[in-house]
C-alpha cells in the first residue's frame, strides 16, 4: 500500500503497468474507491503506467470534514503527480472525476497532456443538485446494500437489468457492499456531493487546450446528455462520443467498445 501527503492530507494510490510507459492518471467518481477502475486499468496498463488513487473523503485516503470543491480535488490530483515526479500525464476522469479532470485542465494545464472526460458536467442545475442531496439522504438512512442498490438504479440502463447474468452481478454487488471493510463515512460523501453541486466551469471551458475526448451515455439519468454536450461544445476541438442504450455506467455496459476506444484515442492524441 502506498500513501503520499498532498495538500495537508494523505492520499492512497497505486501504480500499474510499465514504469517506463507514458503515465495515465485515473480519477474516480463520487462514493467510489480507486478499485472500481479494475475493469479498465487491467486493460490500459498493458500500454500505459496507470496511476489510480482514492479521492479525499473515500477509501483509504484521508476524509477531512467538508465541504470539498472540485478545484481542491484537482489540486490533490496535480500534487499527486508532483509527488511521483511526473511532470504531465493523460487524465481520465469519470463522473465527479470528470469534473475534477476539467478543473485540473484549467488550473494545471501544463500537467494535462490529454483528457478523457467521462460523463462530466460543467455546471449543475437544480435537478442535479437534488439528486446529489438525495444520495446523501439515502446514505444516511439505508444499509450499505440498500445504498448500493439505489446507486445501481441511478447509473445502469434497462438492458443491464434485463440481462440475467448482468442482473445477477448487480445483486452480488449489493451483497458485497455490505461486507466492504472500509465504508465511506457520511461526512465524506456529503463533502464530495457539495463539490459536485458547486462545480461550475462553463466560462473556463474555452481555456482548455489539451486534446479532449468527452464520452457519455444517451440514457444517463444522473448526468444527462445535455450536460455532457455542454462540456464538449465548450472545449475547442474536443471530440464527443455518446453511447446508445447506455446510462451513467456506459463504461461497464459497453466495456468491449469502451476500453479499446479510449486506448486507441490515447495512442492517437497522447
Amino acid at each position: 500500500m502506498s500513501f503520499v501527503t498532498v495538500n495537508g492530507i494523505q492520499l492512497y494510490y497505486e501504480t500499474r503497468g510499465p514504469v517506463e510507459a507514458k503515465p495515465l492518471l485515473l480519477i474516480m467518481g463520487i462514493t467510489a474507491a480507486c478499485s472500481v477502475w479494475e475493469k479498465h486499468v487491467s486493460y490500459w496498463e498493458k500500454e500505459y503506467r496507470c496511476i489510480i488513487f482514492d479521492n479525499r473523503g473515500v477509501g483509504m485516503s484521508d476524509k477531512p470534514e467538508g465541504p470539498y470543491t472540485t478545484a481542491q480535488m484537482a489540486d490533490d490530483s496535480a500534487a499527486l503527480l508532483e509527488a511521483l515526479n511526473i511532470p504531465n500525464a493523460a487524465v481520465v476522469g469519470v463522473s465527479m472525476g470528470g469534473a475534477i479532470a476539467l478543473e485540473m485542465s484549467i488550473r494545471h494545464p501544463e500537467k494535462v497532456s490529454a483528457m478523457v472526460a467521462m460523463c462530466p458536467w460543467a455546471s449543475c442545475d437544480r435537478k442535479g443538485e437534488a439528486i446529489f442531496r438525495h444520495i446523501t439522504h439515502i446514505k444516511a438512512h439505508l444499509r450499505p446494500e440498500q445504498f448500493a442498490h439505489f446507486m445501481q438504479l441511478l447509473i445502469f440502463d434497462k438492458p443491464t437489468f434485463d440481462d440475467d447474468a448482468e442482473y445477477e452481478g448487480l445483486v452480488s454487488g449489493q451483497k458485497g457492499a455490505a461486507l466492504e471493510a472500509i465504508q465511506q463515512p457520511l461526512h465524506g460523501l456529503e463533502a464530495q456531493a457539495e463539490a459536485c453541486i458547486n462545480h461550475n466551469v462553463v466560462a473556463q471551458l474555452p481555456q482548455i487546450k489539451s486534446p479532449t475526448l468527452v464520452i457519455g451515455g444517451k440514457q444517463d439519468m444522473f448526468v444527462p446528455e445535455w450536460m455532457v454536450r455542454e462540456v464538449s461544445e465548450g472545449i475547442p476541438n474536443s471530440e464527443l462520443h455518446l453511447y446508445d442504450n447506455a446510462g451513467h455506467a456506459f463504461h461497464w455496459e459497453k466495456l468491449d467498445d469502451f476500453n479499446p476506444r479510449v486506448l486507441n484515442w490515447l495512442k492517437a492524441n497522447y
